[in-house]
C-alpha cells in the first residue's frame, strides 16, 4: 500500500498535467504551390511579388528577394473575395501589363473549434479566376479551406526548357 499511494499520486500529477490547451493552427489560410507548366514538377521562383489588392498595409506576402515554392494566400472572412497580384521583376518582364492577378470567391463558414482554441473560420472556395500573362492554369485540390497545413491550389507558371527555344 505504501508503494501505491506515491504511483497514484504521480500518476494523478502527470494526468493534471497534461492539459494541452490548444496548440492547434488556429488559422484557415489556403496555401499555394509554384510548378512549371511544361514538365508539372514543383518550381522555385525568385524575382516575382506577390501582395493582397485592397488588403490591409499593401500586405506584400512574397518578396522579390525571396526564393520560394510555396505561399500562404490569406483570405478576408469578412468579405466573399479576395484577390491578389503577381509582379513579375525580372527585367524583361518587369511591366505593368504582363503582372497577373488571382481572384479567389469563397464563403466564409465560423467553426467552433473547441473551449481552448475558440472560435476561428473555415472557407469554401466557389470561384478561382485568374490572368493568364505567366500563368497558364491554377488547379484546386480541395475547395474547403480549414486549419489543416495543406497545398490546396496548385499554380502552374508557363516555363520552358533551356533548348525549347534554341534551335541550335
Amino acid at each position: 500500500m505504501r508503494i501505491l499511494l506515491p504511483i497514484i499520486a504521480l500518476w494523478l500529477l502527470v494526468q493534471g498535467c497534461n492539459a494541452v490547451g490548444c496548440t492547434d493552427n488556429q488559422n484557415s489560410v489556403p496555401l499555394a504551390g509554384f510548378y512549371s507548366m511544361s514538365t508539372l514538377a514543383p518550381m522555385n521562383v525568385d524575382s516575382i511579388a506577390i501582395s493582397g489588392i485592397d488588403a490591409p498595409n499593401d500586405s506584400l506576402l512574397l518578396a522579390p528577394s525571396e526564393i520560394a515554392h510555396q505561399v500562404y494566400l490569406p483570405l478576408r472572412a469578412n468579405q466573399p473575395q479576395t484577390e491578389f497580384v503577381i509582379s513579375y521583376r525580372q527585367h524583361a518582364l518587369d511591366y505593368p501589363e504582363f503582372r497577373d492577378t488571382i481572384r479567389i470567391a469563397y464563403k466564409s463558414i465560423p467553426y467552433f473549434a473547441s473551449e481552448d482554441c475558440g472560435a476561428m473560420y473555415h472557407y469554401r472556395i466557389t470561384s478561382l479566376i485568374h490572368t493568364t500573362h505567366l500563368i497558364d492554369s491554377i488547379g484546386l485540390s480541395d475547395s474547403t479551406i480549414t486549419n489543416v497545413e495543406r497545398e490546396t491550389i496548385s499554380i502552374y507558371f508557363r516555363t520552358s526548357n533551356p533548348d525549347e527555344d534554341d534551335p541550335a
